[in-house]
């Protein structure tokens, strides 16, 4: 349950801009948890919860105002492989909710008093494939049946009280159709947040007509990018902004390429806090960071946007 004062994330975005956080796998890598099998993230759910808490905690130490949670490979299907039934799968869902909340209030016996909001991720269907699938979309469903596949999740998210729910790492504009057709009517705003390879979604399409998708979608609060290159996002913030008035979302990987086969990241960092100030004069309202980002990089975003 919401017990935090802040005011609503999307009274906040038509004022200001908000730091989201960074990368919450590799943040639980680097405290030492073992993250190689399909559940991802999501295993520590299940198996150590206070290690998710305390990784929400030091991003909101670095300067972080939302905490994604760590929901994002978290579906009943997933679960179901590792032989967890459907009511225990919703269970750990919504912890990812409660978990996140504990962060906020640790944050605050810490002395953090600025707002602070939770976003309860849910992820593609291609994150639950666990195979790279995320990253190329087209995954042979119709849109009526990715509907059906993220709507049950989305209700349990959405039951557990978020402030936001993250559409993150879409690939494609069929399953950004059945998102938006998926939170209809349950009373949490959300984000929708695109991977991008240049001016296109990972599947191809123009990012112009996969934002246009959802530019009259009344629950979606924001639209974006995540998950991408830092040089990516670049471009696609302005026509984000452009294409659907909406506050622009954006948080880019390091700039380090994933391996699927391999399971290992490649090449080096180009993510620096100094495309913040371009991002947010084109229209970006949520701005922080994905995979390969941690504490020390949102430190610094928070301190641009803070900036004079």
């Amino acid at each position: 349950m919401r017990t935090d004062p802040s005011p609503s994330l999307a009274e906040t975005l038509a004022a200001g801009t908000v730091v989201l956080d960074g990368g919450m796998s590799n943040q639980l890598e680097s405290a030492g948890h073992d993250l190689s099998d399909e559940l991802w993230s999501a295993r520590l759910l299940a198996e150590r919860p206070e290690a998710i808490t305390e990784a929400h905690l030091a991003y909101f130490e670095a300067g972080a105002d939302v905490a994604i949670t760590a929901s994002y490979q978290a579906t009943f299907e997933g679960f179901a492989r590792r032989g967890i039934g459907r009511e225990r799968a919703a269970g750990l869902m919504a912890s990812s909710v409660v978990l996140a909340r504990a962060a906020v209030r640790r944050a605050r016996e810490k002395g953090v008093v600025r707002p602070l909001w939770v976003a309860a991720s849910a992820g593609p269907y291609g994150a639950m494939l666990a195979d790279g699938s995320e990253y190329r979309g087209r995954y042979g469903l119709t849109v009526e049946e990715l509907e059906r596949f993220h709507r049950p999740r989305l209700e349990v998210l959405a039951a557990a009280r978020p402030d936001v729910l993250a559409l993150e790492t879409v690939p494609d504009t069929d399953e950004a159709e059945a998102l938006v057709r998926a939170v209809r009517g349950l009373g949490v705003p959300a984000w929708l947040s695109y991977t991008a390879d240049g001016p296109r979604t990972r599947a191809g399409q123009p990012l112009e007509e996969a934002f246009a998708l959802v530019a009259d979608a009344e629950e979606v609060i924001a639209v974006g990018v995540n998950c991408c290159a830092p040089e990516d996002a670049d471009a696609a913030v302005a026509t984000a902004a452009r294409v659907t008035g909406k506050p622009v979302v954006v948080y880019p990987n390091s700039g380090e390429a994933w391996d699927a086969g391999a399971r290992a990241w490649n090449g080096r960092p180009t993510f620096t806090a100094d495309r913040v100030a371009r991002w947010r004069a084109h229209g970006a309202h949520l701005i922080g960071g994905c995979c390969r980002v941690g504490p020390a990089a949102i430190t610094e975003v928070a301190r641009a946007l803070t900036a004079p």
